[in-house]
C-alpha cells in the first residue's frame, strides 16, 4: 500500500472514470491521508500484514494510493508492471518500491509491458483484469483502459485463461475498470449482472463462474455505485479469510448478502469517502496483493 502525499481529484484519469466527483472539500489529501492510516491500522488490528511505502513528493502522483492498477504480485515468483492510460499515473512506477519488494520477497522474474504505452494500448493491472488465481482465469471488460491485446499478452505469460466482455454503467457508459463490478473469492463471485449488457456475453460470464464451482452473489447498480464490487479477500496472518470492502460499501448491502458472505469469511471495512468521491476507486483498488514468497 502506498501512503499518499499528494493525493487529489486527478484531471487525467476523470474522463473516462465516472466514479470519480471532484469535492469542495478543502484539504483532500489531508483527509486522504487520515482514511489510509486508518484503513492500515484496521487491516494491522485483524492480523494482516501489510508493507506500507510512503510516496515522493516529486513527480506529483494524485493516484498513487491505487498501486494495484501498474504493479502485481505472482506465486510463481514475478512482478509485473503495467501500461497506464493517464501520463501523470506511468510516473507511480517509483524505483523506491521495486527496491523495496526486492528487499522483502523473493522475486525471480519481472515482466514489464508498460511498452505498450508508446502504442496508447493500456491494461491497468488488477483493476482491468479479477484475476482468479486458483483457476488461472482472468477476467476482463474492455474499455479504454483494458486493451485485448495486451490482456492476451498477459494471459499468454501467465498461462491465464482471458474472459472478455463489455460492461456499463448504468448510463450506458463503459465501466473503466473489471474490478468496480466484480470481486472474486476463494469459493464465491461477487459480480454486478446487470452491467453485462449482452445477453450472450452475460450467460458466458455466469458460465464460467459456475464451472469454477464459486457461488455467484450479485448485485445492483446502486451497490456498484457504492463500490460493493470493489473488495477483496485477504488472508491474516492465523490462516483466517478476511473479505476488505469500504464502509459504504458494506452499508449498501443487503442483510442477505451480509449474512452469505460472513458465512464465508469475515467482514471488515473502513470509511474511505474522500478517496472514494475525488480518487474514483475503493479498498480493493487501494491494496496490491503479494503472493510472493518471504525472504528469511
Amino acid at each position: 500500500m502506498i501512503r499518499p502525499v499528494s493525493f487529489s481529484f486527478n484531471e487525467e484519469t476523470a474522463g473516462n472514470n465516472a466514479f470519480q466527483i471532484k469535492t469542495d472539500v478543502h484539504n483532500v489529501q489531508a483527509k486522504a491521508r487520515e482514511e489510509f492510516d486508518r484503513f492500515v491500522a484496521l487491516l494491522r488490528k485483524n492480523g494482516v500484514n501489510v508493507t506500507v511505502l510512503e510516496d515522493t513528493p516529486q513527480p506529483p502522483t494524485p493516484d498513487s494510493l491505487f498501486p494495484n492498477n501498474w504493479i502485481s504480485f505472482h506465486e510463481n515468483e514475478t512482478v509485473i508492471l503495467y501500461p497506464m492510460y493517464a501520463p501523470n499515473r506511468r510516473a507511480e512506477r517509483k524505483e523506491h518500491v521495486l527496491k523495496e519488494i526486492d528487499k522483502q520477497f523473493k522475486v525471480a522474474n519481472k515482466i514489464d509491458l508498460s511498452y505498450y504505452e508508446k502504442n496508447n494500448l493500456f491494461l491497468e493491472g488488477t483493476g482491468s483484469m479479477v484475476l482468479d488465481r486458483d483457476n488461472k482465469i482472468a477476467y476482463a471488460c474492455l474499455s479504454p483502459r483494458t486493451n485485448k491485446k495486451v490482456l492476451d499478452e498477459f494471459c499468454k505469460r501467465m498461462n491465464y485463461q482471458p474472459v472478455i466482455f463489455t460492461a456499463v454503467d448504468n448510463n450506458g457508459q463503459p465501466i473503466y475498470h473489471t474490478n468496480v463490478l466484480m470481486c472474486v473469492a476463494d469459493k464465491y463471485v461477487v459480480i454486478c449482472i446487470d452491467s453485462i449488457p449482452d445477453a450472450n456475453e452475460e450467460r458466458m460470464v455466469i458460465e464460467e463462474i459456475e464451472k469454477t464451482g464459486k457461488e455467484i452473489i450479485d448485485i445492483n447498480y446502486e451497490q456498484l455505485n457504492h463500490f460493493a464490487g470493489n473488495m477483496l479477500q485477504l488472508i491474516n496472518n492465523e490462516g483466517e479469510k478476511l473479505l476488505v470492502m469500504s464502509t459504504q460499501a458494506y452499508q449498501s448491502l443487503t442483510n442477505e448478502q451480509i449474512e452469505k458472505l460472513s458465512g464465508y469469511n469475515r467482514i471488515i471495512h473502513s470509511s474511505l469517502h474522500t478517496i472514494e468521491m475525488n480518487g474514483g476507486g475503493s479498498a480493493r483498488c487501494m491494496m496490491a496483493e503479494i503472493h510472493l514468497p518471504v525472504l528469511s
